[in-house]
């Protein structure tokens, strides 16, 4: 079995062990906020393309992201360039059913970012949806490499550019270096604490703990 394969085989293909993570995840989505096909959505770090393929389509889908959205925007949906942990009043002033966010708030860049990022969930939804990596998952979900997390920081370098089940490889050891810092995985305590208001769902695989998942279902909940 080829490199390519093996991964599509774990994470990217139709019917790869990640894709069939991602339907349960989805599944608990609607079964947690069963309106959910009426709400307004803020959705940090996303993709149109998502919503375009889940099971329920919110009324409304507002997409904050630093990367660039390909395609034409659907009418039930917008999108803006911005920075979640730096939204511009345009953004800040408004107020969503419920704020989306998958595997983003591990990537931006700190503690203190990561206290602007949980701000701005907190503050502009009634409700959220907040999913991230387990720390302690043995694999590292990025590079799909065993107990990568946990070692030097030399050494992931090493990993990034030269594992061979990275998503996309890294030009140099550089760009790789790069990677790497900005992939900080989360415990416990960490979401406990930045998202005080919430129940931590875990989503398991053989009894271990593989996400976390900070739920609100509503403020006055």
């Amino acid at each position: 079995m080829g490199v390519q394969a093996l991964r599509n085989r774990f994470v990217d293909a139709p019917n790869s062990l990640g894709e069939r993570w991602r339907t349960r995840r989805w599944q608990w989505l609607t079964e947690t906020f069963p309106a959910l096909d009426s709400m307004s959505v803020l959705d940090i770090g996303g993709r149109v393309e998502s919503w375009r393929r889940a099971p329920v389509r919110p009324a409304h889908v507002h997409v904050v992201n630093l990367e660039d959205q390909s395609g034409e925007v659907p009418d039930w949906a917008e999108v803006d360039y911005a920075d979640a942990c730096a939204l511009p009043e345009s953004i800040a002033s408004r107020r969503y059913d419920l704020v989306f966010s998958n595997s983003v708030i591990e990537h931006v860049g700190g503690h203190e970012r990561r206290l602007r990022f949980a701000e701005a969930v907190r503050t502009l939804g009634d409700a959220y949806w907040v999913q991230t990596p387990y720390r302690y998952f043995p694999i590292e979900p990025h590079w799909v490499a065993p107990g990568m997390q946990f070692t030097p920081l030399a050494v992931r370098q090493r990993l990034a550019h030269r594992w061979p089940l990275a998503h996309s490889k890294p030009a140099d050891r550089a760009q790789a270096l790069n990677a790497v810092l900005w992939v900080e995985l989360l415990d416990r305590t960490q979401m406990r604490h930045y998202f005080p208001d919430a129940v931590l769902r875990p989503e398991r695989v053989a009894g271990l703990t593989k996400s976390l998942i900070a739920v609100r279902r509503s403020r006055a909940a």
